[in-house]
C-alpha cells in the first residue's frame, strides 16, 4: 500500500503529464492565423527531414533550412551597345561600289564592299520639266572636264532650255546624256530641290570623290522621281 508521500508524488506527476498533454493538444488545435503565408519550399517536421509538415503546423514552424538562397544580382553590363547594322545595298555590284540617289531626301548614299562609305551626299536631280528617270544605271565613261551641250539630245543651244556648260568630274550614266557631275552653280539647291536637266548635280568636292572611286560598271540607283522608268541601254 503506497504511503501518503508517494501518493502525493504520484498525483503531482499525473497532474504534470495531464498539463503537458493538454498543452500539446491545445497547440495542435490552434487554427492557422488568417493571412499566414507558408514558406517556400514547405517546412518539414523538426527531426524528420524530408517529411512535409501538416498544413495546421506550418504557421508555427520556421522556414525550411533547405530553401535555396536567392541568386546574386547580375552586375550591370559595361559593354557598349552594338552599333546598328548598315542597310543592305539596293542592288548587287561587280565593282564593290553602289550608289543610291533618293529623291525623297535629295541625298545620295554610297556603299563599298557592302558597307556604307558615304551617306547624305546632297544632290539635285532633274526638275519636273526634265525629270531623271528611275532605275539602275551603270557608269560608262568618265571625263575630268567637258562641255554639256543640249544639242546632243535635240535641244538647240540657242533655244529656250538650251545650254552649253563647262563641267568637271563628269561620270556618264546613260548614253542619252545623263551624268553625275560637279555643279557648283546649284550647291544651294543640292539636298533640297531638283533643278537640273536630268543629271545628278553634286558639289565639286563630292564629284571629285565619286570620279576617283567609282569604277566603270558601278551601279547608280535612282529612286522616287517623277521621271518614269529608265530603259537599260538608252
Amino acid at each position: 500500500m503506497p504511503t501518503p508521500s508517494n501518493s502525493r508524488r504520484g498525483a503531482t506527476r499525473t497532474r504534470l503529464v495531464t498539463v503537458v498533454a493538454g498543452a500539446a493538444i491545445a497547440l495542435f488545435a490552434i487554427p492557422a492565423t488568417a493571412g499566414a503565408v507558408p514558406a517556400s519550399p514547405p517546412p518539414t517536421i523538426p527531426g524528420l527531414p524530408g517529411v512535409p509538415a501538416p498544413d495546421f503546423l506550418k504557421p508555427f514552424l520556421p522556414p525550411s533550412s533547405t530553401a535555396p538562397a536567392p541568386a546574386p544580382a547580375a552586375p550591370p553590363s559595361t559593354e557598349p551597345a552594338p552599333a546598328p547594322a548598315d542597310p543592305a545595298p539596293p542592288v548587287p555590284t561587280k565593282t564593290g561600289w553602289v550608289a543610291l540617289a533618293d529623291d525623297a531626301t535629295h541625298t545620295m548614299t554610297v556603299w563599298h564592299d557592302g558597307k556604307i562609305a558615304r551617306k547624305d551626299i546632297p544632290i539635285s536631280m532633274g526638275s519636273n520639266a526634265h525629270p531623271t528617270p528611275n532605275g539602275t544605271y551603270f557608269t560608262k565613261e568618265k571625263y575630268r572636264d567637258m562641255y554639256m551641250d543640249s544639242s546632243t539630245y535635240g535641244v538647240p543651244v540657242d533655244s529656250p532650255g538650251g545650254y552649253r556648260t563647262y563641267v568637271e568630274y563628269a561620270i556618264r550614266m546613260s548614253w542619252d546624256g545623263i551624268f553625275l557631275h560637279a555643279a557648283p552653280w546649284s550647291v544651294a539647291q543640292q539636298g533640297k530641290t531638283n533643278v537640273s536637266h536630268g543629271c545628278i548635280n553634286v558639289s565639286t568636292e563630292n564629284a571629285k570623290w565619286a570620279f576617283e572611286n567609282f569604277p566603270e560598271g558601278t551601279p547608280i540607283v535612282v529612286r522616287g522621281t517623277v521621271g518614269g522608268q529608265y530603259v537599260q541601254g538608252s
